[in-house]
């Protein structure tokens, strides 16, 4: 079967924003990162990227009770509790670190954080420093900036919070048992303080951040992926895995994606500098190498070929795809992956045939196992049925704590049988559910 040429940068409309309110429209630099994607900032009190500005915006990936009634409460780690300039269990020992500022904020510029902690500093915003060296343990998930411009503070998927530039420490949720992944954080207008959201929308204060509500106590459709805080600090939005937008406080909806047919996974929030808009951000609207964490052992030409792929689904027939025929393509597109890694496994279009394949001539696994780049994340409950084994994706990008980014065909969100091959994660596959809608249920290798 003859899949489609390597794809282009821009994507998606506008290069992976979508803006809302008076968010101006903009298209991002065509960066190349080593990970996905999880954060966009703009330097405060300037335009900054797609109009946006503000001490914050974040994304994906624990919360000790956030998952009950109430979610989180403000106060849930105490402020102090580590000394500045350690991050508790954060991804790596002495996980807060600062960096040497390359020269003052300027009157422009944004800056993008990628899982492996790496910093893109756009458009002539000052850089002062990052994670990625710091050979993390789990991904950076989010990102907020100090409101002079000076700092920026990174959180990992674990709770750890890292330090950079005029930014000060005032506790993480490193080391704290976490129900939910950490996904996002913001910053309070004197940066003095911060908040973090789990993926199952709990919210921990820190420093002078006031709580506003949670999400904690409701049924979400996917999960949270990141969070802003409004210009004055009196309120908050919290960022859905599908683009749905939640306000808390004086913090105001002004929209969100419905039914756009090349939508892929939301990963942040960009408010604009009056609190007046925001801009939401598709990581796919990038380049990637997932070269960092530098691979141990898998597959990299499944990965590869799986990359080459990311972009809508140009076919504009009902469950079309390059892969087969006209049906649900996700298990067509992993079974693709796999063939032009060199592995002989036969076309198929039910997930459970992967299970099965794999339970004979690789192995499979369940979902609590440290998978390797190129292994199948089988989502569902089991094997048995269309019902139960009911998505596939190919891992890209494996962390120390298990944490995959997944490359996935026929996912969205979107329009039924008018989906994408889109970039998922990071997450952890025992907690995807709050990451991918589902469950999974193996892990399968070639």
């Amino acid at each position: 079967m003859r899949a489609r040429a390597a794809r282009s940068f821009r994507i998606y409309p506008g290069g992976g924003i979508y803006e809302y309110g008076d968010a101006a429209q903009a298209v991002p630099d065509p960066l190349t990162l080593g990970a996905p994607a999880v954060a966009m900032v703009a330097v405060p009190g300037t335009a900054g990227a797609a109009g946006s500005g503000g001490a914050s915006a974040s994304t994906p990936g624990s919360s000790p009770s956030s998952s009950t009634p109430g979610g989180s409460t403000p106060g849930s780690s105490t402020p102090g509790a580590s000394t500045p300039g350690s991050s508790p269990g954060s991804s790596t020992p002495g996980g807060s670190t600062s960096g040497s500022p390359t020269g003052p904020p300027t009157s422009g510029g944004y800056w993008v954080a990628a899982a492996d902690g790496e910093v893109a500093a756009v458009d002539g915003a000052p850089y002062f420093g990052s994670a990625a060296e710091l050979h993390l343990y789990a991904p950076i998930v989010g990102m907020a900036a100090t409101p002079d411009g000076h700092g920026y503070w990174l959180v990992a998927l674990d709770g750890g919070v890292f330090t950079f530039g005029d930014a000060a420490f005032y506790g993480s949720m490193g080391g704290k048992h976490l129900a939910q992944p950490i996904v996002g954080m913001a910053a309070t207008p004197d940066g003095h303080g911060y908040w973090l959201v789990a993926a199952d929308g709990g919210v921990f204060t820190f420093g002078d951040a006031a709580f506003y509500g949670s999400l904690g106590a409701k049924d979400l459709q996917s999960g949270i992926s990141g969070m802003a805080a409004t210009p004055h600090g009196t309120g908050y939005w919290l960022l859905e895995w599908n683009g749905a937008v939640f306000p808390f406080g004086t913090a105001k909806s002004f929209g969100a994606p419905s039914g756009s047919p090349t939508a892929s996974p939301f990963k942040a929030i960009v408010p604009t500098p009056d609190g007046g808009g925001y801009a939401l951000l598709e990581p796919d609207g990038f380049d990637y190498t997932f070269a960092d964490p530098t691979p141990a052992g898998g597959y990299p030409k499944i990965v590869a070929a799986a990359a080459s792929q990311i972009q809508p689904d140009p076919d504009s027939g009902y469950f079309c795809s390059p892969y087969g025929q006209c049906e649900p393509w996700c298990a067509l597109f992993l079974t693709w992956a796999w063939q032009q890694g060199g592995i002989p496994i036969p076309s198929y279009a039910f997930v459970g045939d992967i299970y099965s394949w794999a339970a004979t001539h690789g192995r499979v696994l369940p979902p609590s196992a440290h998978a390797l780049a190129g292994d199948a994340v089988l989502y569902g409950t089991g094997p048995q049925t269309a019902s139960t084994a009911v998505h596939v994706g190919v891992v890209a990008q494996v962390w120390p704590d298990g944490a995959v980014v997944t490359i996935e065909g026929d996912a969205g969100p979107g329009v039924t049988g008018h989906l994408a091959v889109v970039v998922n994660g990071p997450f952890l596959p025992s907690d995807a559910t709050a990451s991918a809608n589902f469950p999974v249920f193996a892990l399968a290798q070639p």
